[in-house]
């Protein structure tokens, strides 16, 4: 590989991705990168795998989807492997999909069917509850080098800074949501019951504390209804 040229096109790939007006648009950009700066990736997606559930964030067509979805499907493969070492192996490079009946023999068969030759998977992220990784592929055996593997690092490093700012940018939306509905309740239980803002709260907080329910569910509740939810 002529590393001065991948230096300019990865320089070039970086100030595109800070053009991108979303994470959604940066995190296609990185899986359409995969296809032209890696050597022999035929395909890219970008996945977050929450139990064992597979959601794809980026994909280039439907060999990446259906891998994805296979997985899910199956509940084994490099997604899952990866899941389990939990801040282990962070990188795996599969020379043959078509030799991992054993260790895959639900997926590898099926991954082969879909004309997945080879595989490159990059664990962005682990944590309790949620992994995620991009994910490349080639449609020929033995087509990933220690080369693309160090190519593929590089724009791993970018989907997981997008990844990053795709979660908290979810926390804080979620966050901004729950205050909205919850402010919305109080406004209700005051103008109803002509209580101050800190008694109308407190009366939202016991009543998530007494029945167990999450104070934003009991907020939406309020708002919806105008009152209080009825116990069950």
């Amino acid at each position: 590989m002529d590393w001065q040229c991948f230096a300019q096109r990865m320089a070039s790939m970086a100030h595109d991705l800070l053009e991108q007006d979303s994470v959604a648009g940066t995190l296609d950009r990185i899986a359409a990168s995969a296809t032209e700066l890696v050597e022999g990736c035929d395909a890219a997606g970008i996945l977050i795998l929450r139990g064992g559930r597979v959601e794809t964030l980026a994909a280039t067509g439907p060999m990446a989807e259906e891998s994805h979805r296979l997985q899910e499907r199956m509940q084994e493969g490099p997604c899952f492997d990866a899941a389990r070492l939990r801040g282990g192996e962070r990188v795996f490079r599969i020379g043959d999909m078509t030799g991992l009946q054993q260790r895959w023999p639900a997926f590898a068969p099926q991954a082969a069917e879909l004309g997945i030759g080879s595989m490159m998977g990059f664990l962005l992220f682990a944590d309790e509850e949620n992994l995620g990784a991009l994910n490349l592929y080639s449609r020929l055996p033995g087509r990933f080098t220690e080369t693309s593997e160090t190519a593929g690092w590089v724009l791993a490093s970018h989907a997981a800074v997008a990844l990053s700012s795709a979660r908290n940018h979810a926390q804080l939306t979620e966050a901004v949501a729950t205050r909205h509905v919850i402010g919305e309740a109080m406004g209700i239980l005051m103008a109803r019951h002509r209580v101050p803002e800190n008694d109308a709260f407190n009366v939202l907080r016991r009543y998530s504390q007494e029945h167990n329910v999450k104070l934003r569910e009991v907020a939406r509740q309020v708002a919806e209804r105008g009152t209080l939810p009825r116990p069950e």
